[in-house]
C-alpha cells in the first residue's frame, strides 16, 4: 500500500508558521517582481538626462574646433561650406575634426562622451536634411575596455544637440555670413545602469532571504504564543478526561480577549462537570446507604415476624395469651412494614421530582387548623395539651394545602410523641415581609446538640435520647424537608435537651417550583 505524503501541516501551530511564511514570501516575491522594473525606468531617465547633458558638452566642443577652424592656417578665415555642386565643408575643417579613427574627436571627445558620436553640419538651419558632412567617431577601442572592466554596459539610447554657426568667411555679405547648423548626436552610450540593477538585485535578494528566515522565526514565535492557550486547555481536558476534575485552565492577562473567553468558558464547564460528577458520586452514595438503610430497615420487622412464626409452629400457642401476645406483635410489624413502604415510596417521589405540587392562593390558617384537628386525638390520649396560634387575618399564600398539611402532621406528630404527658405543644402562624412562618415548638425530651444536624436524614431516629425517639419509620423530617424545599422554603430546628424543640418552616410569598435537593447521607 502506498503511503500518502502529505506536504500540509497537520499541526495548527505549523499551518500557523506556513500560513505566515507563505505570506512574507509572497510579498517579498512581490516586491523583488516590481521593484526591479520601476528601478529600470528611474536608472534609464537618469541616464537619458545624463546622456543629454554629455551631449550638449560634445557639442559645444565641436562648435569650439569649428570656431577656431575657421581662423586656422594663413588663408584665415576659412569656410564652413563651400557652395560648390553639391556643397561640401572646407578641408580645413575636414582636417580639424579627424577621421572615425584618428583625429581630435576620437581622442578627445569620445571619452567625455563615453559614447559613438555622429557630427553633422548642413548649409542653414532650414536645411537640417541636406547634409555636407557627417561624420561618425565610435569609441576608442582602449576606453571601451577600460569601462566595461569598470562594469559599465552598452545601452541603446540617443541623444542630439544642435548649434547655430555662423560661417564668417562669408562675413563681408550684405546680409553677412550665412548660418549652419551643427547637430551633434551621442548613441549607444555605456552605463552603469546594468550593473547598478544588478547590486540592487543582488542586495534585495540577501535582504529577501534574510527577511524570510527573520519571518519564520517571528512566525514559529508567534505561532508558539497563539497555539501556547490551545495547548493548555487541549492538556486541561485530556487532564479532565483522566479524572482530574479540579483542573482549570489559568491564562495570562496578555491574551485575547476571544482567548481569554474561551478559557472562562472552559473553567465553567469543568467546574459545572465537577460539581455534576461529585453530585452523582454523592447520590450514588447515597442510593448505596438508601439501601442499606431500607435493607436493614426492612430485615428488623421481618426478623420479628419470623420469630413469631417459628414460635407459632413449635407449639408456642398452647397458651391463648401467648398466642394473641405474638399475633399483636406481628400486626404491629405489619403496620411498621406497611408504613415504612409507604413513606419510602412517599420520599422516592419527592426526591426524583414525580410529585407535583398544586399550588393554590389559599388562607394558611386553613391548613394549619386542619392539621391541628387531625392530631388533637392523638395529644389527648397521650395528655399533651396542643395549642394553636393563628393570626384573626387572614394569610393567603401560594402553597399546596395537602402537602404543607403533611408537613405540619409530620411536625406535629414528632412534637407529641417526644413530649411526656402533662406537656404542650404549640403551633404558630406568622406572616412575614417575605412570605409566612410556621413554627412547631414543644416542651419535650429535647435533642442532643450532636444529633442537631442529622435529625433530616432518612432513617435517622437518634442514638442517645429518649426511648420513644427509636420509633417510627425515621424517614417523616426527609419528607417534610423535601416538600418545603419544594415551596421554595427552608426548614431549620433548634432545641436543647430537657428544654424542647422548636422547628421553623420558612414558606417564600412567591414560591418557584423546583425539585427538592437530597439530604446528604
Amino acid at each position: 500500500m502506498r503511503r500518502r505524503i502529505v506536504l500540509w501541516p497537520q499541526s495548527f501551530r505549523g499551518r500557523l508558521v506556513l500560513a505566515f511564511s507563505l505570506v512574507v514570501a509572497i510579498a517579498l516575491a512581490l516586491v523583488l517582481a516590481s521593484l526591479p522594473r520601476l528601478l529600470d525606468g528611474y536608472f534609464a531617465q537618469q541616464e537619458e538626462r545624463n546622456l543629454q547633458t554629455r551631449s550638449g558638452v560634445v557639442a559645444a566642443l565641436a562648435v569650439q574646433l569649428l570656431l577656431q577652424s575657421q581662423y586656422a592656417g594663413p588663408d584665415a578665415p576659412n569656410p564652413i561650406v563651400i557652395p560648390t555642386d553639391p556643397p561640401t565643408v572646407s578641408e580645413r575643417i575636414r582636417e580639424a575634426f579627424g577621421t572615425s579613427s584618428r583625429g581630435y574627436i576620437k581622442e578627445r571627445l569620445t571619452p567625455v562622451a563615453q559614447a559613438d558620436i555622429e557630427i553633422v553640419i548642413t548649409p542653414s538651419p532650414d536645411e537640417p536634411n541636406n547634409e555636407v558632412f557627417r561624420l561618425n567617431v565610435p569609441v576608442d577601442p582602449a576606453v571601451a575596455r577600460e569601462l566595461q572592466g569598470a562594469g559599465q554596459q552598452r545601452e541603446n539610447l540617443s541623444r542630439e544637440t544642435s548649434y547655430r554657426v555662423r560661417d564668417v568667411f562669408w562675413s563681408q555679405l550684405p546680409a553677412g555670413g550665412p548660418e549652419r547648423l551643427v547637430r551633434v548626436r551621442l548613441y549607444d552610450p555605456f552605463t552603469f545602469r546594468a550593473q547598478t540593477l544588478n547590486t540592487i538585485i543582488l542586495i534585495m535578494s540577501a535582504a529577501a532571504a534574510l527577511a524570510m528566515a527573520v519571518a519564520v522565526i517571528a512566525s514559529i514565535l508567534l505561532a508558539d504564543r497563539l497555539t501556547n492557550p490551545v495547548r493548555r486547555l487541549t492538556g486541561a481536558a485530556r487532564a479532565l478526561e483522566r479524572g482530574k476534575l479540579e483542573t482549570r485552565v489559568s491564562l495570562p492577562d496578555s491574551s485575547s480577549p476571544e482567548v481569554g473567553e474561551l478559557a472562562t468558558a472552559f473553567n465553567r464547564m469543568a467546574a459545572r462537570l465537577e460539581e455534576s460528577i461529585e453530585f452523582i458520586r454523592s447520590d450514588r452514595d447515597r442510593s448505596r446507604d438508601f439501601l442499606a438503610d431500607v435493607s436493614h430497615e426492612l430485615r428488623t420487622p421481618i426478623a420479628a415476624l419470623r420469630t413469631f412464626n417459628e414460635l407459632l409452629q413449635d407449639g408456642a400457642d398452647v397458651e391463648p395469651a401467648t398466642r394473641q401476645e405474638f399475633l399483636e406483635q406481628s400486626r404491629l410489624q405489619i403496620e411498621r412494614l406497611d408504613w415504612l413502604a409507604q413513606n419510602l415510596l412517599e420520599l422516592s417521589k419527592l426526591e426524583s421530582g414525580l410529585v407535583a405540587l398544586d399550588l393554590r392562593p389559599d388562607d394558611l390558617r386553613a391548613t394549619v387548623e386542619s392539621a391541628v384537628q387531625q392530631a388533637e386525638p392523638g395529644a389527648r390520649r397521650r395528655r399533651v395539651e396542643l395549642v394553636m396560634d393563628i393570626p384573626e387575618r387572614a394569610v393567603r399564600q401560594r402553597h399546596d394545602p395537602q402537602r404543607l398539611g403533611q408537613v405540619l402532621s409530620n411536625l406535629i406528630g414528632n412534637a407529641v410523641k417526644f413530649t411526656p404527658p402533662g406537656g404542650q405543644v404549640t403551633v404558630r402562624l406568622q406572616p412575614t415581609d417575605g412570605g409566612a412562618d410556621l413554627h412547631v415548638s414543644d416542651t419535650g425530651v429535647g435533642i442532643d446538640p450532636r444529633e442537631l444536624p442529622h435529625v433530616f436524614e432518612r432513617f435517622y431516629r437518634g442514638t442517645h435520647a429518649h426511648e420513644a425517639r427509636a420509633g417510627g419509620s425515621g424517614l417523616g423530617l426527609s419528607i417534610v424537608k423535601s416538600i418545603v424545599e419544594m415551596h421554595g422554603g427552608r426548614v431549620s430546628i433548634e432545641s436543647a435537651p430537657g428544654a424542647g424543640t422548636d422547628v421553623t418552616v420558612q414558606l417564600p410569598h412567591d414560591v418557584t417550583l423546583s425539585s427538592p435537593v437530597p439530604t446528604p447521607a
